[in-house]
């Protein structure tokens, strides 16, 4: 199965989101839901066959999977990534859309919204629904970039996933250069061209960011916050975040709390689970 349809007319009810740790016991998976859909946000490498179609998991690629699908994963290694199990009711015209596609500038975007669905689950299932719903809409509206030749370079766009799916690494511009299959040199001139940043800065950028949703949206300690991040050295976190940020990471955290609390609602936040 290389297309899919799927119908967009109304928010899909989520029967169960988070992060999806694989490879681990086994390199292989081979299940099927039978009433439910499968969207999955890759962050590795890995092949996935869709009722006997094989597909190359890279990080930075989405697959949405019908219910009822038969699907074998074989993994390198310890693998995770977002999911979302859905209910998507057959209401408003069919969008023909691939199994699985490159998100490729979209990539920091829907990881955000799956990530701020994750954070207000249970709490606020209809904000979580409203977040897939998005996600959903842009997915289907995914371009492949030979249809887009006004778009990033490709090579740029790889570079992108890859330090997205490795935020919590460390990061050098040779191993980066390396993934999307240029050069040191040629990476950085045509990452600057492209965003105006060089690759460090974007990397710095992104991981702060991300770090400002966790500290907001997530009751992961400070420590582990900064961990997940790539900066586990806790007095350079503090120093970056007063530095990019405008505060500490604990007034960040004291800052959201407050406001919570004027509105008399805390919403906290559910581990990530695996299944």
């Amino acid at each position: 199965m290389r297309e899919t349809e799927i119908h967009l007319g109304e928010p899909p009810v989520v029967a169960g989101l988070g992060v999806g740790v694989h490879g681990v016991a086994s390199r292989t998976d081979v299940f099927r839901l039978p009433e439910l859909w499968q969207l999955h946000l890759y962050q590795y490498d890995a092949e996935l066959t869709v009722d006997g179609t094989a597909h190359l998991i890279r990080p930075g690629r989405v697959s949405l999977v019908p219910p009822g699908t038969t699907v074998r994963y074989r993994y390198q290694g310890r693998s995770e990534h977002l999911y979302a199990h859905l209910r998507i009711a057959p209401v408003g015209p069919p969008r023909t859309i691939p199994v699985v596609q490159d998100t490729g500038p979209e990539l920091p975007t829907l990881s955000g919204l799956l990530l701020r669905a994750v954070a207000a689950a249970p709490a606020t299932p209809e904000h979580t629904r409203a977040e897939i719903w998005t996600a959903l809409w842009r997915i289907a509206d995914l371009r492949p970039a030979a249809t887009t030749p006004n778009g990033p370079h490709p090579a740029v766009t790889t570079a992108i996933a890859h330090i997205e799916a490795h935020l919590a690494t460390p990061l050098t511009v040779p191993e980066i250069a390396r993934a999307a299959g240029i050069s040191h040199n040629h990476l950085t001139r045509l990452f600057r061209t492209e965003t105006g940043t060089t690759v460090i800065a974007y990397i710095r950028r992104r991981r702060l960011e991300r770090a400002h949703h966790l500290l907001r949206a997530s009751t992961l300690s400070i420590p582990a916050v900064a961990a997940s991040v790539g900066i586990p050295d806790l007095q350079a976190f503090n120093k970056a975040c007063r530095r990019e940020l405008g505060s500490s990471p604990r007034a960040l955290r004291s800052a959201t709390v407050t406001e919570s609390s004027t509105t008399h609602r805390l919403t906290p936040t559910p581990r990530p689970v695996a299944y």
